[in-house]
């Protein structure tokens, strides 16, 4: 009966018998039995749970062996993950399942060899289970893995390195046991064939013993970095080659070089074979010919691979469906210029090698074949006069020149002596002239690069060739020719400044200290620049060490930093020999944590980060919709200001490359890496690759206000050195232009060394402004608003759908009720202290009021239009513009939280809204807008967006308000001319990168606490930068300790010892550009490829199409030879300015000159052109009705001082190229042309002849120089002007490809206000019809002279 009960009844009965046995136990247990009571509640709680809930689940995993049989392994998800590593894919788990059974084959092989014994026997097998363990439970994070978290790669590092040396093992125990007792002898040192394969036999037994240590230290990188490593070293230390940027790129150098050296190999082989003991003979001509051209492309050809398959993809691969998909996209569609300008330039340097390459090996085979380099006369000393010529103009241009150059040369003058025309401006406003000194540099470089190496390559080969093939018999002779030859060459024309010092070692230590133990020059000189390269390393690092842990420069940063400083002492030889190791293996020499002790860190290639980290920049492209409207994620200053250095980035790929070449940046190399500093932008530039004509980079950019320990190392950068005059504790002074004692020794112990301090480039310089200030009274909002509503009626008016939209019946019908005179809006967004159209009487804003203050400028917008449109009071337009001020108004209201009129915080919110594009539409009466939302596009987004920048120019003109001819122009110029929009936007972005010449933008910064706006407000402008040269050994050691110290040690301490500053080392900035989250750049850019052809004071290529265009310029001036020869004989009088008359029959008189008598005039007309002359002569053209089109005759009235109104009949020609006057004798062609040139200076007139060209980028085109504004240029014609802009035009616009002739241009600088432009590029005008373009001239391309 019991157990039938139901409901509340039962589960109280339930409740009360265990609270019945409880009390019953414990009086019977008594006060010492909470052991006991305990186990009975248990048991009862037990009973009741068991009656009362289900079993626990538990968890398994099932491991399916068959189809349909599987076992259960008895895990959670967290322990089974503690115990074994999870594989991802399918491919993984075959490469662990294979390298396990790897380990397992080669470790038996090993052991069944007899290579350990006893207790090295379990030390061995000990190796062999932890790196088969490894496959199933990694070490993470290991010691050298470069990524945070769970690094998939590193897990196969250790099996594969077990494999790797134990087959190296095996391999070099069956050589040593095949090998016979041969002697190598190198040098004069003796190498037992098989007694070498034994030692090294043995060193690799015992390396493979040190694994557990090797791995723990993290002395051996993961297996990518490890293979790309070795493949760049072999590429650059056997073949000349260049630094890689990837793993496909070291594979992809590696094999070029192997295919090269086995093209060349045939040559070498088949000209070896005719004659063992000479080099002299048409084969070896033919292979030396080869060789050098070979060479000179592999050194101009990039390591990465990517831009050439793009360049082939899109040559061969490009089919028509893909042109048609390109020619549809709209021209809205934003559009990276920077991949097809790389591909232009890959394009023209295949182009230019091809020819060049041509050339070359035909002149090089016709040197060779001359015997000049056997020849019995200059055989003996040839070669040496070679060799000292090279070394002594290298010595010049690579050490004489570029230390004149310094900004202290030698450590002790205080100013260059070799100085730049802008290291003496305030402010730099035009690019960096380039100075006498710079162009010998040039032309002595490519002298050296081009002829001297070249020649003392092909000298080199020549007298080595025999000697070589004797030693090394007919296979490894012509192998070691090829190899030793390839090198010299592509290192010669790759890294030009450090060949004359390789040069001069090879020379002067096999010539004169072991002259008896030199192997030819070829062998010496391969052997001698590698070992070059690993004493500059070992040079550089002493340099560091020593800088790093001088005592009287000590800035510890932690109590450990202290606590190290003495103990790092006893170990000082210690440290020598690591870094002796490290310069051979070209590891980093790292300070462990910071302090005086440094460890060995594992190898790195030339590029250093593995990861290929960059920066993606937050915009609205990769963020949420909601997000961007509620959060806004990219706020930040970090993530907004990331785009300079984007900018600064495409700036440097555009002229980093030449300006190298030119020395302002002193003597580079590989692995090289600099600081650029100025006002704001701090970045590091590394270069990992330098080639013949091209410079591979990496910028990271360093946070606008940095930390206290950045800025102190700046203000070390920035300070200026040569008012001390210190020595020791006294100041006596210094010498004049030199250094004070004090300073010279200090300068000695920096890590760091200043190169330029006024180095140009183009960039944007950033002013902000706090827009709480510039908004907070009313009178200004009011301006704001008031401008707002001003542009509303400019985009409505200017609008080309405007007659559409008051054709709209749908739209009209919905403002029918604002056409009443007496309509008021009563909104109460609309305030007094804000609108200036409010009518206090009404409360509300009237069709009456808003005509009274807005209906002139609607009326005057209406003029500047084309087409007329009704702009009565009463008229639809009218309407449509006071309904659509209405709805811009309560869309800021609604933003603002309709308390804008109130707070200023509040304003600012909504107009930050509106600015970034967030209108909502609340009213019920602005629901019309959404019959066509172009409107709110085209119209109220861009006129928000437009009165923030009036409402900055009303500061500087405040009566322009009033003036609406100077408010129209104003916005026509600030929409043609500038871009304003919000930074999120990718038309921002684009807009910087595309070099737009000024930028606006409303920013909303959250930053520690602190909630403001800021205007921001870009202008195109030069800026000068201080660039220092910094101790690559310095950077990567800092670069490997902060990743050893973050990722394996795990110090998490944001103000850790390790990047407290250090002036003398710059260590904060250096660890502060680390890859995140290692270090804090707001921007790593991409490995970015600079070429000298993009460099504007270098040239370009030579390519076909500059020779063609070479040619055409030699052509024109022929013809303007041509034409004054004709007309003055021999002078050197010069066509002048082409105009072009607006006529129905237009001519043209290309030379006006005068007799001796003073009486007679002679013209040569043509067809199309006419020069005029401002020379105080009154020239009365009569143009008679019919004349010959080509040439015809006038009669000229002439008045001068001494003769007043004579007319001068002249001879009808015909079609003959001139006209002479045959009145007198005495008329003579140099007379006239002696006159000519005194009334007018040729020099001062000199234009070209006309020639057409091809429009190619219609951005380039200037549609409003036609203004009338101060800042335009003068037109030289008042038709011309009418038809040169975008307001005559009507609907048409310049298109690529349009073509026409050019009749004027405008120069830089010119001394005619005529000619002279108003930017600092040249200006071509060029008629297109009846229509006249301006247009740059890099916005078009050449087609020659109109014939």
């Amino acid at each position: 009966m019991y157990g039938f009960r139901t409901g509340p009844q039962s589960d109280i009965q339930t409740t009360s018998s265990a609270l019945q046995s409880y009390v019953q136990a414990l009086l019977e247990a008594g006060p010492y039995s909470r052991t006991v009571i305990s186990e009975i509640t248990s048991d009862s709680d037990t009973t009741h749970n068991n009656a009362y809930a289900e079993e626990k689940p538990k968890h398994f995993y099932k491991l399916k062996i068959l189809r349909q049989k599987f076992l259960k392994i008895r895990f959670d998800r967290l322990s089974l993950l503690a115990a074994l590593d999870r594989n991802i894919s399918y491919i993984e788990t075959l490469i662990t399942v294979i390298m396990a059974v790897a380990v397992g084959a080669i470790g038996a092989l090993v052991l069944s060899s007899n290579f350990y014994h006893e207790i090295w026997i379990f030390f061995f097998c000990l190796n062999l289970a932890g790196c088969q363990y490894c496959l199933l439970k990694s070490v993470q994070p290991d010691a050298a893995s470069p990524m945070h978290g769970y690094n998939r790669l590193i897990v196969f590092s250790r099996p594969f390195y077990f494999c790797l040396f134990c087959g190296l093992l095996l391999l070099l125990n069956y050589c040593s046991q095949v090998a016979g007792n041969e002697v190598l002898t190198l040098y004069g040192i003796s190498f037992p064939v098989k007694s070498s394969l034994i030692f090294t036999t043995h060193l690799f037994k015992v390396f493979i013993l040190c694994f557990p240590i090797i791995f723990t230290l993290g002395l051996l990188p993961q297996v990518n970095t490890f293979i790309m490593f070795v493949l760049e070293q072999i590429d650059m230390n056997f073949f000349g080659g260049n630094a890689t940027t990837s793993l496909i790129s070291s594979v992809y150098c590696i094999c070029r070089s192997f295919i090269a050296v086995a093209l060349l190999y045939g040559f070498a082989f088949a000209a070896l074979q005719v004659d063992i003991e000479a080099a002299q003979n048409p084969i070896f001509s033919i292979f030396s010919a080869v060789l050098v051209s070979v060479s000179y492309h592999l050194s101009r050809s990039a390591s990465d691979p990517s831009i050439l398959w793009m360049f082939i993809k899109d040559s061969v691969f490009k089919t028509e469906e893909k042109e048609k998909e390109k020619e549809g996209k709209e021209t809205e569609d934003l559009i990276d210029p920077l991949p097809d300008k790389l591909k232009t330039c890959v394009s023209e340097r295949l182009q230019s090698d091809m020819i060049v390459c041509v050339c070359v090996t035909i002149l090089v085979f016709a040197i060779h074949v001359s015997t000049v380099f056997t020849s019995p006369v200059l055989h003996p000393v040839l070669s040496d006069i070679l060799y000292l010529l090279a070394a002594s103009v290298g010595f010049i241009i690579h050490y004489i020149i570029p230390m004149l150059r310094k900004e202290m040369p030698w450590l002790c003058c205080s100013h260059p002596i070799l100085q730049s025309k802008e290291r003496n401006y305030f402010e730099v406003k035009e690019p960096a002239k380039i100075m006498w000194f710079e162009r010998l540099y040039l032309w002595l470089r490519f002298i050296e690069r081009n002829c001297l190496y070249t020649v003392v390559c092909l000298c080199a080969l020549t007298t080595s060739a025999p000697s070589i093939t004797c030693k090394f018999k007919h296979y490894m002779g012509p192998l070691i020719i090829v190899i030793c030859g390839l090198k010299l060459l592509r290192f010669a024309f790759s890294d030009t400044p450090r060949q004359y010092m390789i040069l001069t070692f090879t020379i002067f230590f096999f010539k004169y200290d072991h002259r008896t133990t030199s192997e030819t020059f070829l062998i010496d000189y391969f052997f001698m620049s590698i070992f070059f390269n690993k004493f500059c390393d070992w040079v550089l690092k002493m340099k560091f060490i020593i800088t790093y842990i001088a005592p009287w420069q000590i800035t510890w940063g932690s109590a450990f930093h202290a606590f190290a400083q003495p103990f790092s002492v006893p170990h000082s030889a210690m440290l020598f020999l690591q870094a002796v190791i490290s310069a051979i293996f070209s590891t980093p020499l790292n300070p462990f944590l910071g302090s005086a002790i440094f460890i060995t860190s594992y190898i790195r290639p030339v590029k250093f980060w593995e990861r290929d980290y960059n920066t993606k920049r937050v915009d609205h492209t990769n963020t949420r919709l909601a997000s961007q409207l509620d959060r806004n994620p990219g706020a930040d200053d970090n993530n907004l200001n990331s785009i300079f250095y984007e900018h600064l980035t495409r700036s440097l790929q555009h002229s980093l490359c030449g300006d190298l070449i030119l020395g302002r940046w002193g003597n580079y190399t590989q692995g090289d890496c600099f600081i650029m500093a100025s006002d704001y932008l701090n970045a590091l530039v590394h270069i990992v690759e330098t080639g013949n004509g091209l410079v591979t980079f990496q910028l990271r950019g360093l946070e606008f206000r940095g930390t206290y320990c950045q800025q102190r190392e700046v203000e070390a950068i920035t300070e200026g050195v040569e008012d001390n005059e210190g020595l020791c504790c006294f100041e006596p002074g210094h010498l004049p232009h030199f250094l004070s004692l004090n300073t010279a020794f200090n300068q000695r112990w920096l890590a760091w060394e200043v190169v330029v301090t006024k180095y140009v480039l183009e960039g944007y310089s950033i002013s902000d402004n706090s827009a709480a200030s510039m908004l907070q009274i009313f009178d200004l909002r009011k301006v704001l608003i008031t401008y707002y509503i001003k542009s509303i009626i400019y985009y409505t008016v200017r609008s080309p759908r405007l007659v559409e939209w008051l054709d709209n019946s749908s739209i009209m019908e919905a403002l029918q009720t604002t056409t009443n005179e007496d309509y008021v809006d009563l909104d109460p967004t609309f305030n007094i202290h804000v609108d200036e159209d409010y009518d206090p009487k009404l409360s509300g804003i009237s069709r009456t009021s808003f005509c009274r203050v807005y209906h002139s400028w609607i009326q005057y917008c209406v003029s500047r239009r084309d087409k007329s449109v009704n702009c009565e009071k009463g008229s639809d337009l009218v309407s449509l513009c006071y309904s659509l001020s209405l709805l811009g108004r309560r869309a800021l209201g609604a933003a603002s939280q309709n308390v804008a009129s109130a707070s200023v915080d509040f304003f600012l919110y909504g107009l930050h809204a509106l600015f970034k594009g967030d209108f909502r539409i609340t009213s019920p009466r602005d629901e019309w807008v959404f019959a066509d939302m172009e409107m709110m596009r085209r119209v109220v987004a861009p006129a928000i967006r437009m009165s923030l920048k009036l409402h900055q120019d009303h500061f500087t003109s405040p009566d322009e308000e009033d003036d609406v001819e100077c408010l129209y122009d104003a916005i026509t110029n600030h929409e043609s001319n500038m871009v304003i929009s919000h930074e999120a936007d990718p038309a921002w972005r684009n807009a910087v990168l595309s070099n737009v010449s000024s930028l606006l933008a409303l920013r909303h910064v959250f930053d520690e606490g602190s909630d403001e706006y800021k205007i921001i407000m870009l202008n195109k402008r030069y800026l000068s930068f201080r660039v220092v040269k910094v101790n690559r050994e310095c950077v990567r050691g800092l670069w490997a300790g902060q990743q050893q110290e973050l990722i394996f040690l795990r110090n998490r301490n944001p103000e850790r010892g390790s990047i407290q500053n250090a002036k003398q080392a710059l260590r904060n900035m250096i660890n502060s550009s680390c890859d995140q989250p290692i270090g804090y750049p707001i921007y790593v850019s991409p490995l970015t490829t600079s070429y000298s052809s993009t460099h504007e004071q270098i040239g370009g290529e030579f390519i076909l199409a500059n020779v063609k265009r070479f040619f055409h310029r030699i052509w024109r001036r022929l013809r303007n030879q041509c034409d004054t020869t004709c007309v003055g004989g021999s002078s050197a009088f010069h066509d002048d300015l082409p105009y072009t008359v607006s006529h129905s029959q237009q001519v043209a008189v290309a030379t006006l000159g005068k007799s001796e008598e003073g009486k007679h005039f002679i013209f040569i007309l043509s067809k199309s052109w006419v020069p005029f002359y401002s020379i105080g002569i009154k020239c009365k053209l009569h143009f008679l009705e019919n004349f010959n089109p080509i040439y015809s005759c006038f009669k000229i009235s002439v008045s001068t001082p001494t003769n007043q109104g004579q007319e001068i009949p002249l001879q009808n020609l015909g079609n003959r190229g001139s006209l002479i006057s045959t009145a007198s004798s005495a008329s003579k062609p140099s007379a006239l042309a002696s006159l000519a040139n005194l009334i007018v200076d040729p020099s001062s007139y000199k234009d070209i002849t006309p020639y057409r060209v091809r429009i190619m980028d219609p951005n380039q085109v200037y549609d409003n120089l036609n203004l009338g504004r101060r800042i335009d240029v003068q037109w030289p014609n008042d038709d011309w002007k009418q038809n040169g802009g975008k307001n005559s035009w009507n609907d048409w616009r310049p298109s690529k490809g349009v073509e026409g002739t050019v009749v004027h241009r405008w120069l830089p600088g010119h001394r005619d206000l005529n000619k002279r432009s108003h930017v600092d590029k040249t200006i071509l005008l060029v008629q297109i019809g009846e229509r006249y373009v301006p247009v740059a001239d890099a916005g078009v391309m050449d087609l020659g002279a109109e014939v």
